[in-house]
């Protein structure tokens, strides 16, 4: 029987920003709203759809080989793994979340010393109680099942939450008082699985791709004929992964020059380049971008 990498895939908040990114690396997943057993278009995978909240316990279990979900999840569950890579990004975007410790705009509860005999709802159980020991206070930590902001000041005295933009706990009126940790989202792999040379290597190959489709998400690639006379000027207005490559064109006054650029920087650096004597700029967007 041939070799099958069992990759377990996040489902909720991170799971359509997961399949996105697994298509851009070439992974395309298909599956229907009732099931958790996905398909891919690559033989040597077998895919399971987990919540980020059980995928280490899977991982561990060797339910599945390597399992993407978030780090804060990772850590809360106490399970044994190993974290493969880093995927910096969120159900919003490119960026790193944050658990943060919320209560009421009105509360008189000013930082975590105040407390001592409160009770605090959040669905990140484990990390919250760790944060309350090393600053030394005994408060009630409460497993929240949802609409954690909701909570205060009837159901709790202070909530830790998760937050992108933290406009959820504005529009509650909450205020923040700490954070108790960063999260984003990680490869996480099985010990003894990730000692196959076989399962090493294939994973090896998808965290490369993975982590070139999200190098991608902030990129372009920029076309240009320049005079040669106008080049000097033109190089000193690109920035470049190394340096712009540039070709030889029949009319052999000009040349081509194509390079990857910040994709923030287009709307300012087109106009700048048709004035120092560029044409025919061509921006085209990119797929995977591998350093």
């Amino acid at each position: 029987m041939a070799k099958k990498l069992k990759l377990g895939l996040p489902k909720g908040s991170l799971q359509e920003q997961t399949f996105e990114l697994l298509k851009k690396a070439g992974f395309k997943v298909s599956v229907s709203s009732r099931s958790y057993f996905p398909r891919v278009n690559d033989d040597e995978i077998e895919v399971q759809l987990a919540r980020s909240q059980e995928m280490a316990r899977y991982v561990e279990a060797g339910v599945v080989d390597v399992g993407i979900c978030g780090l804060d999840w990772a850590k809360d569950s106490g399970c044994n793994y190993k974290i493969l890579a880093d995927l910096i990004y969120a159900k919003q975007g490119l960026r790193k979340v944050r658990w943060v410790l919320a209560v009421p705009e009105n509360s008189k509860i000013k930082s975590v010393k105040n407390l001592k005999g409160k009770i605090i709802a959040t669905e990140l159980v484990e990390t919250t109680k760790k944060y309350l020991k090393k600053n030394k206070v005994n408060a009630k930590v409460e497993f929240s099942w949802g609409a954690t902001e909701a909570k205060p000041p009837k159901l709790a005295d202070a909530i830790v939450e998760l937050t992108e933009t933290g406009s959820s706990l504005q529009a509650n009126k909450l205020k923040i008082l700490d954070t108790i940790m960063e999260s984003y989202t990680v490869v996480i792999a099985n010990e003894k699985s990730i000692k196959d040379p076989w399962i090493k290597n294939k994973v090896e190959n998808l965290i490369m791709l993975l982590k070139g489709a999200l190098n991608a998400e902030v990129k372009v690639g920029i076309k240009l004929n320049v005079k040669k006379s106008n080049l000097k000027k033109i190089l000193s207005l690109l920035p470049a992964l190394q340096t712009p490559t540039i070709s030889a064109l029949s009319n052999k006054v000009w040349v081509d020059v194509d390079t990857i650029i910040d994709e923030p920087v287009v709307r300012e650096l087109i106009p700048k380049l048709k004035r120092a004597g560029a044409q025919g700029i061509v921006e085209y967007p990119l797929n995977k971008v591998i350093y």
